[in-house]
């Protein structure tokens, strides 16, 4: 190949790698774009992730606090339903006893009761009129039970009532603090659905991205190999154009020196003087000849 068509070659893979180098540089500039908002999104990734830990963790605090509740208000409903099966049992024997009282009041048999027993101890009395007197002493104290049992009952009817007082509002309170609690829960709970929906959104984009980052990187191999090779083409025949000008330059060189010996040898013979340089240059080429 000639010269000037090794020139005009290194010319047109110049433009080629020119071009090459404009698509390299275009498609570096879209794959920082695409990685700048893959980093951004990750980043973002990241934040939310923390979000919804945080959220995460009061909600699950939150639910502590209710399971605690709920075993506070289900112990005292527990305590409560207890006691009413017991208040159930105290009415009930009230009103079976209720059914037992004499037409007297308690009042009645109690005036009644303490005046046979004060005639028993200060009146005297024959046998047969202390025995009768004992006996309805005796019938008196039977029908005076009923009336002790009926106002032990309702004794203990009262002090069972006392006691479901403090337990149902305990049990209320509890219910009602957990209500709230269980409501502000599950609004965390939805906010950190929203979050979690929100990150894996974010978290595809950024591997989208990072599927196209990697995608383009594998497009642009070949570009980078083309451009490699005309790199090398170039070089190769630069170097070729030189080692043509190097040697283009020696004969040039030699054909002189060999010109200007010859006139030098003329010059010699015809008994001219020669120069210090044309003395110099015909020796050079006489010790080139031997």
């Amino acid at each position: 190949m000639k010269e000037k068509e090794k020139k005009s070659e290194i010319a047109m893979v110049t433009q080629q790698l020119a071009a090459l180098r404009e698509q390299i540089d275009n498609a570096n500039t879209e794959t920082r774009i695409q990685i700048e908002k893959r980093d951004k999104l990750n980043e973002q990734f990241k934040k939310i992730l923390i979000e919804i830990q945080e959220l995460k963790n009061e909600r699950d605090n939150l639910n502590e606090k209710v399971k605690t509740l709920k075993q506070q208000r289900d112990e005292a409903r527990a305590k409560i339903k207890a006691i009413i099966e017991e208040v159930k049992t105290h009415s009930h024997r009230v009103k079976e006893l209720k059914k037992k009282t004499p037409r007297m009041t308690h009042r009645e048999l109690q005036k009644q009761f303490e005046n046979l027993e004060w005639k028993i101890q200060t009146t005297p009395l024959d046998t047969q009129e202390e025995k009768r007197l004992v006996e309805n002493v005796k019938q008196l104290e039977a029908q005076l039970r009923i009336y002790k049992k009926i106002d032990q009952n309702i004794k203990k009817l009262s002090e069972l009532r006392k006691e479901l007082e403090p337990l149902e509002a305990t049990a209320d309170k509890a219910h009602l603090e957990l209500t709230e609690i269980a409501e502000r829960s599950q609004e965390i709970h939805a906010k950190m659905m929203t979050k979690i929906n929100e990150s894996k959104s974010i978290k595809a984009k950024a591997d989208g991205l990072h599927c196209g980052y990697v995608q383009a990187k594998e497009n642009s191999k070949p570009l980078f190999e083309e451009f490699k090779r005309l790199t090398k083409q170039r070089q190769k025949l630069q170097d070729a154009v030189r080692e043509e000008d190097k040697k283009r330059k020696k004969n040039a060189e030699e054909a002189l020196k060999e010109r200007l010996g010859s006139q030098a040898r003329d010059k010699l013979q015809r008994g001219e003087k020669l120069s210090w340089e044309e003395f110099k240059l015909l020796a050079e080429n006489e010790a080139g000849d031997t």
